[in-house]
């Protein structure tokens, strides 16, 4: 290769990275975009309303169980609760796992396994309240949604069958079984 050919591929190879590079500052020129002070957006709302109406809270978006409770399959809800297998041990004088132990957890003070490290949003839901028929049914409907900052990684169940199954095979696994709610 003589020296006029290499010429030719230096001033190929330098024309397309002046080219590119041309391209570049003209586009960067053309769609400048100044970056925010503070990242998002700033959602500004009238006072007073605007005519909207204020949304009223109806209570859950899940079905109540209690009406189900007396029929409920334990053997189903013993088959739907091998998923929680993983993460909680369900034997009378069981150890914590990932989770607490359930065995007698029906109507038990929520937070109240010594030892256990409860996520701070149960231990500030903790104040006096159980784990009664519907807070269990609220749970494990959607764990992160009943009770937001929940550490429990469970999607939850949707079907209501499936969640008084479980709810009455958590009830069987007590010496003395809590009663029954009244409908």
């Amino acid at each position: 290769m003589d020296a006029f050919e290499f010429n030719k591929f230096a001033m190929a190879a330098l024309g397309t990275i002046f080219l590119i590079m041309g391209l570049s500052i003209v586009t960067e020129g053309l769609f400048h975009m100044e970056l925010p002070k503070t990242p998002g957006y700033a959602i500004e709302v009238a006072e007073g309303g605007g005519g909207h109406e204020a949304k009223v809270d109806t209570g859950p978006a899940y079905e109540p169980i209690s009406a189900l409770l007396a029929s409920a399959d334990i053997t189903a809800g013993q088959k739907t609760a091998k998923k929680c297998l993983a993460c909680h041990d369900f034997a009378a004088g069981g150890k914590s796992k990932v989770g607490p132990p359930l065995y007698n957890v029906v109507n038990r003070a929520l937070g109240s396994i010594d030892g256990f490290g409860y996520s701070s949003a149960l231990k500030a839901a903790s104040d006096g309240k159980s784990w009664d028929y519907e807070a269990l049914n609220g749970f494990l409907w959607k764990p992160k949604k009943y009770m937001k900052g929940t550490a429990m990684g469970f999607a939850g169940l949707k079907k209501v069958g499936d969640r008084a199954n479980i709810v009455a095979y958590l009830r069987s696994l007590a010496d003395t079984p809590a009663p029954l709610p009244a409908e």
